[in-house]
């Protein structure tokens, strides 16, 4: 039997979905709190969502956010690292913390019978962090390597390659969140310090509680444990000014690699902005899906690729719209160039079988992210995030379904700009050369990834 995955599979019927509703409380200290009930299972996760993201490391020392993330749960309280990390075992808790560009989040998912010992270490780590000396070099050293491992990734050299080109040295979304060798090198535990007290504070903190609690009970052990918390301020939006794009092809060595990792964008709005359902859709069509334009093209009629896929990269305080794949080095600029034909093309319009279809698929996905706890905690971090209205989740799919064809046309014209696409290549710099001036893409510059920012 022959598999077409050029033609679309039928919809089914449509599924009943009821949305998890919040509510959403204002704390004494300054904290705001969402709570979600979820009585399925004796569950509870509470989540700490923290303004502190790299993008407010200190100039020259990027990787302090995440250090700070690593070190403030290595002995707090009275427990050391190892006693805290047993603690957590013991009671059967999930307990992590992650830094990105924007935010530092704290998550705790634990039983409800266990959940005030595990609350109490986990304000352990969010007021009483030790910042231990041996603590700090031991953590620091695992970044360090983890740095030189990277750097021998691809796809990782690839996207930190893009963003710093896109963004500008002088942006803060231009770093990666890790850090550089060079800043890593420079950081020392009072930076830390120093930026737990600037940005650990209530006020810049919001708080998600998803499961089977009472919400009362949980406002009163969330306001007595947290009371004494510094409140100072809540860290405002940033107004970030990144490089003015132009079509430019960095091309970073690698030496004998069989394979080139290509990305290719341009900035763009940014996700609070009204235009969002639209490029939403827009960007399902064009590379958002299996069954997308960039696919059916790149993957299925020319076989460069295993897969391909286009977004909308949203940060709380810039976006960009990009491309990313991975293809055979001698087919590097036929893939480029096939990509900036789809991008072309897409701003002529789509159709109406394929609005029909986005629409049909998005409302289809919408209800398999509320499943779980970590789930629903996330979509609230990001409504959080990005200052989206509290009755977002509730109108969204109305806001998809009445999307007009004319107005995805619109936004493909505006938001799809390839003649402003930044090319950024990873692979054998000899062999993806040789095919470039066939492209007509402006400038080709050559770089090193260890010299990149230290431009």
């Amino acid at each position: 039997m022959e598999i077409r995955r050029n033609k679309r599979p039928k919809t089914g019927v449509e599924t009943k979905f009821s949305l998890p509703k919040f509510k959403k409380y204002f704390l004494k200290n300054g904290s705001e709190i969402y709570t979600v009930k979820k009585t399925d299972l004796p569950i509870i996760k509470i989540t700490f969502i923290i303004n502190s993201g790299s993008k407010f490391d200190p100039k020259n020392k990027n990787g302090v956010s995440n250090l700070t993330g690593m070190c403030i749960d290595e002995g707090s309280g009275k427990y050391n690292a190892l006693q805290l990390a047993d603690e957590f075992d013991f009671l059967g808790a999930q307990f992590s913390i992650q830094s990105d560009s924007d935010i530092t989040v704290l998550s705790l998912q634990v039983l409800t019978e266990n959940f005030d010992a595990a609350f109490e270490l986990l304000s352990f780590v969010i007021l009483l962090p030790h910042f231990n000396e041996n603590d700090f070099q031991r953590e620091r050293r695992k970044v360090q390597t983890r740095i030189e491992q990277l750097k021998d990734a691809p796809d990782y050299i690839a996207n930190s390659a893009f963003e710093y080109f896109l963004f500008g040295k002088a942006h803060p979304y231009a770093f990666p969140v890790i850090g550089i060798s060079e800043s890593i090198k420079e950081i020392e535990i009072s930076n830390l310090k120093n930026f737990y007290k600037g940005f650990f504070k209530s006020r810049n903190t919001s708080i998600v509680a998803v499961g089977n609690f009472d919400d009362n009970k949980l406002l009163k052990k969330v306001e007595n444990v947290f009371e004494n918390w510094d409140n100072g301020e809540k860290i405002s939006t940033q107004n970030l000014n990144g490089n003015k794009n132009k079509q430019k092809i960095y091309v970073v060595n690698k030496q004998d690699s069989v394979q080139t990792e290509i990305r290719l964008g341009h900035n763009s709005s940014k996700r609070d902005e009204l235009d969002y359902f639209q490029k939403h859709i827009l960007n399902l069509i064009l590379g958002g899906q299996f069954s997308s334009r960039l696919n059916l093209n790149l993957r299925e009629k020319h076989g460069y690729t295993y897969g391909i896929r286009s977004q909308f990269n949203y940060y709380k305080d810039d976006a960009y719209f990009s491309v990313s794949t991975s293809v055979s080095t001698e087919n590097t600029a036929a893939a480029v160039n096939e990509i900036l034909t789809e991008l072309n093309k897409i701003r002529d319009g789509i159709t109406d079988e394929e609005l029909t279809f986005a629409k049909s698929s998005i409302s289809r996905r919408f209800p398999l992210n509320f499943e779980t706890y970590s789930q629903i905690a996330s979509n609230i971090a990001s409504k959080i995030i990005h200052n989206l209205p509290d009755d977002y989740f509730q109108k969204y799919l109305t806001n998809i379904l009445n999307i007009k064809i004319e107005e995805v046309n619109s936004a493909a014209f505006k938001s799809i700009i390839p003649e402003s696409a930044l090319v950024v290549l990873c692979g054998d710099e000899k062999k993806i050369n040789e095919q470039l001036s066939s492209l007509n893409l402006g400038d080709v510059v050559s770089v090193d990834y260890e010299q990149i920012y230290s431009e």
